[in-house]
């Protein structure tokens, strides 16, 4: 499964459209230097989205979860997955390796919009007269899950299956670098370099 920012993803994908058709306006229509400086800039925040909005993702797969940040990806198979906290960020240790996952993270707006939902107090009828008594049940509920966001929910799905599946996977936990993001970096500073050579 996929965890990641569907804002972010949705926004990064309009942006990349509107890039493309910018793009084939700037071939056909534009005019040397200033159609590599507008593509230049158009490049740099596709750059920043790819980078940003795009790649970033945490992938729980059979063997293990894969963190993929803006220019590194981590793998710990499940039997390295030691502990998995949520700060400012959802944190997975194991195998001598920590892990920040960039999404989905955590803000403190979210956090405090959660407790302002749980805080609320229930009303019933058109002008109550006593607040409604919750069982212990309801109450303990209640409080389990005060302040509870998604990354808490993702980094307690990454916990149960590390738990479960700790002995089906083996294996080292691996930090690459991410060749495409790599690849995007290098495209983009071609494309300054160009800008400013025509200009």
């Amino acid at each position: 499964m996929t965890f990641r920012s569907k804002t972010a993803w949705f926004f990064g994908w309009a942006w990349l459209v509107f890039v493309a058709v910018n793009t084939v306006d700037l071939v056909v229509r534009g005019t040397l230097p200033s159609a590599l400086v507008v593509g230049a800039v158009l490049g740099f925040v596709t750059w920043m989205t790819y980078l940003l909005a795009l790649r970033p993702a945490t992938i729980t797969e059979q063997g293990g979860v894969r963190v993929r940040n803006p220019f590194r990806t981590a793998y710990l198979p499940w039997s390295a997955v030691d502990d998995v906290t949520v700060t400012s960020a959802i944190t997975i240790t194991g195998g001598g390796l920590t892990v920040r996952c960039w999404t989905p993270m955590p803000t403190a707006r979210e956090r405090a919009k959660s407790l302002r939902q749980q805080n609320r107090q229930v009303r019933r009828g058109r002008y109550p007269t006593t607040e409604p008594t919750l069982s212990k049940g309801e109450q303990a509920a209640r409080e389990a899950m005060a302040g509870r966001v998604h990354a808490d929910w993702v980094a307690d799905e990454i916990k149960e299956l590390a738990t479960a599946r700790k002995g089906q996977s083996t294996g080292e936990p691996t930090v690459t670098w991410a060749v495409d993001s790599l690849a995007a970096t290098a495209a983009f500073l071609v494309l300054v370099v160009a800008a400013f050579l025509v200009v």
